[in-house]
């Protein structure tokens, strides 16, 4: 399918059907620290940030909107678009990707596995996670984008299931809701704030959005409108389960004033509140809910990273956008050296990092890196698709360039904090 016609019949006719890649690109963002970190400003403010929850989303639509923009308004890739923007962001990709993805690569085999080993204890967390590790690169290396992407869907359904089931089973049950909902922003909660609308769905996958959409066959400004329907739908979605977290720590974790930790082992805290006040099944369910959560993150970066990585690659020997392009569409790039390196280096060398405590010097640098990596996407948005190198139809708006410089400063802020914790 290739006119504008046809894409407008199909989005009429069979909206639903053509949903995708947004799913694949929400589902990988939103992994179980984000889940965590809406579950705790939702257990200490109530609903009075869910405000910041919604404007969050709003924030990743328009993000990943300018994303699948530029690679179907040019026939190329964002990664060709960076590298005409100078060396600077070939150097800042190069570096990113070695340093984030080795410590990444164990961060997303633990979270995967702290469920599997709670919910069957004799392997053990280790063996579990370089299980998951092993089971997310078979599954890429060997596997279509057809079938990655049904895997992803069903990852999806399962989290939407548990997560949103859980919230109204929570509010059916009468937990005792706190805080209105009038948005505020309460005493001590700039940070959480921040970090919803910031954090949750916003990783470097926001880029591999392109990717998807070329994966799936979509490679030409005929396909923006469908583009645009599957950005939407998925991040309502990603809306649906911040709203559904924090209803769970408004109902749940402040009514029984339970210690929620940071980060992805978060989840196992809210598990045993879940198994001392509902029971062993309502636990079971909302683990496999968990795993669902951690392991579509996996496989999304195992995947979508490593497509950038191949489109890096080809880029770095002469400039390769719409070259590249098409081997995404027909799957050669899945099949190419970079790739399957890529994939090699974010499972096996982390594994070492499940046995040594990881050194503090390259966790500063993942954090640095990691942290600017949203503001890099957002500048690089603005000066990519307000110049030559995006046909004049396509290029922003007041609305489109207003959300991203909004967007940009507030990643910036968050980058800024981000390293002073790290290096306080």
């Amino acid at each position: 399918m290739s006119s504008s016609a046809t894409s407008t019949a199909d989005v009429r006719t069979h909206r639903w059907r053509l949903v995708g890649p947004g799913i694949v690109v929400a589902a990988t963002g939103v992994g179980a620290g984000d889940l965590v970190a809406t579950l705790i400003a939702g257990g200490r403010f109530g609903y009075a940030l869910l405000w910041a929850a919604v404007v969050g989303c709003v924030v990743k639509i328009a993000l990943a909107e300018a994303v699948g923009r530029f690679h179907l308004a040019t026939g190329s890739t964002v990664f060709a678009g960076w590298r005409s923007l100078g060396r600077w962001t070939t150097v800042y990709f190069g570096v990113y990707v070695v340093v984030w993805g080795f410590v990444y690569g164990a961060s997303a085999m633990t979270a995967s596995a702290l469920p599997l080993a709670a919910l069957f204890p004799a392997l053990g967390l280790k063996t579990w996670a370089v299980l998951c590790g092993t089971t997310g690169l078979l599954l890429v290396a060997f596997g279509r984008y057809s079938v990655f992407e049904k895997v992803m869907t069903a990852c999806v359904g399962v989290m939407f299931l548990v997560v949103v089931g859980l919230a109204v089973f929570l509010l059916v049950d009468g937990g005792g809701a706190t805080g209105s909902l009038v948005p505020a922003l309460p005493d001590g909660s700039t940070v959480y704030t921040l970090g919803l609308i910031g954090g949750v769905g916003g990783t470097i996958t926001m880029a591999a959005y392109g990717y998807w959409i070329n994966a799936k066959g979509w490679r030409e400004a005929s396909w923006l409108r469908v583009m645009r329907w599957d950005n939407r739908v998925a991040y309502a979605t990603t809306g649906v389960f911040v709203v559904a977290m924090m209803v769970v720590g408004a109902e749940l974790v402040a009514a029984v004033g339970a210690q929620i930790a940071s980060g992805d082992a978060g989840l196992l805290d809210l598990d045993t509140v879940l198994r001392e006040r509902y029971g062993q099944v309502v636990s079971t369910v909302f683990l496999v809910g968990f795993f669902a959560t951690s392991f579509s993150s996996l496989i999304g970066v195992w995947n979508g990273v490593s497509l950038m990585v191949a489109d890096f690659w080809a880029n770095l020997r002469r400039p390769a956008g719409e070259e590249a392009s098409r081997a995404i569409a027909d799957g050669s790039a899945q099949r190419s050296r970079p790739f399957r390196l890529y994939l090699l280096w974010l499972t096996f060398p982390p594994i070492s990092l499940l046995f040594l405590d990881q050194p503090f010097g390259l966790i500063v640098a993942y954090g640095v890196l990691g942290s600017f990596f949203l503001p890099f996407l957002a500048l690089t948005l603005l000066l990519l698709l307000n110049s030559a190198r995006t046909p004049a139809p396509h290029r922003n708006g007041p609305v489109a360039n207003t959300v991203l410089a909004a967007s940009g400063v507030l990643f910036l802020v968050l980058f800024v904090d981000q390293v002073r914790d790290l290096l306080t």
